[in-house]
Order: C-alpha cells, then sequence, then structure tokens
C-alpha cells in the first residue's frame, strides 16, 4: 500500500500536483490521507499522560495510534507539503507528532538509540516554493531525518520545484518540466 500523505491545503496545490505525477508512476494501492480533514487533538500533558499510559499497557491497537499503525505498515510513501514560511504547513508537524509512537514505528536499542519499525521501503517527499531560496533542512532535511533515523525508512528522495512566484517565471512551465521529468525518470 502507498500512504499518500496530503498536507496541501489550496485547491489549486502546485504541490499536488506534482505528488500526482509521482503516484502515477507508482505501482500499488493508494490510501490517500488528506491532513486538512483529520483532526489532530493538541497533545498537552493530559493527552501525553494518556499516550504513554497506552504505550506501557502495550494497547497500540487503541484509536489514539491509526495514524501510527498505518504509516508504519505502508510499502511506501508520498508526502505532499509545499514550502511554507521555512517550513511545511503546521498540520504535518501535528501528523508526525502523532505518528511518532515508540512500539509502533520506532523503539530504542538497549543503548538508547532509535531502531525504525517501519515497513515502507522509500519516501517521496513532495514541494514547491514560490522562491528559488528552500533550504532543505526545514522541510525536506527533517522528514528525511525522522526516515533515517527514527523510521528506519533510509531511501528518502525529494521532488521540488521552485521559483514558482518569481516575477516573470513562467510556473506552468516549471512544473510542466518537472512532471515532464518525474515522467521520463519513471521513478
Amino acid at each position: 500500500m502507498i500512504l499518500f500523505i496530503d498536507a496541501c491545503v489550496r485547491k489549486e496545490s502546485r504541490t499536488k500536483r506534482l505528488a500526482e505525477a509521482c503516484l502515477k508512476c507508482l505501482d500499488g494501492e493508494i490510501c490517500h490521507l488528506k491532513l486538512e480533514e483529520c483532526s489532530f487533538p493538541l497533545l498537552d500533558g493530559e493527552l501525553l499522560e494518556k499516550r504513554d499510559t497506552l504505550i506501557a499497557a502495550g494497547a497500540f491497537d487503541h484509536d489514539m495510534f491509526a495514524h501510527a499503525r498505518q504509516f508504519a505498515e505502508a510499502d511506501e510513501i508520498v508526502i505532499a507539503a509545499p514550502y511554507w514560511d521555512y517550513s511545511f504547513p503546521a498540520v504535518l508537524k501535528q501528523y508526525i507528532e502523532h505518528i511518532n509512537v515508540v512500539g509502533i514505528t520506532f523503539e530504542y536499542t538497549p543503548e538508547g538509540v532509535p531502531k525504525g519499525l517501519c515497513r515502507a521501503h522509500r519516501i517521496w517527499y513532495v514541494s514547491t516554493a514560490g522562491g528559488d531560496w528552500a533550504p532543505n533542512q526545514y522541510g525536506f532535511g527533517y522528514i528525511k531525518a525522522l526516515a533515517q533515523d527514527y523510521y528506519g525508512i533510509s531511501d528518502v528522495r525529494l521532488i521540488e520545484a521552485t521559483g514558482l512566484d518569481i516575477i516573470g517565471a513562467d510556473a506552468e512551465a516549471i512544473l510542466q518540466n518537472k512532471i515532464k521529468i518525474i515522467n521520463e525518470e519513471a521513478l
């Protein structure tokens, strides 16, 4: 199963167009998780205490862990997240907070080092930016570090189109060129 984590909120999302081109090149059933339609409760002290109690009891079948189980069981993951204000949309961070569950997506070794428990062999991180300056460490780099250091997913790839809103740029041509590259490479 391919898990499509959609953090795009605009109806005419350029990031989502790139992600859909990526998905067309992948084989498998697609599970589309539209994050703006999810309700993520704030991980405050009370909710963290409940989560820790459930983890300690091994109650991983609790509804609270549904997204974590889905993420851990995916064979391949595509994340569509536009680059905003030096990062990605806040709803993606909320999602990440809910899937980082010891015993489902990762565990700690006796030495205290995280060890991934996820089945996915690859994550595609798809993003667009209006400007040409989109430092990887604030979006893709963060996801790559989590994937490799916590989830055990070593193959993390970036598909991005930048410079879309620069005065004089032909955003549609930039997107079409990137989609052409995606199709030619057939991922």
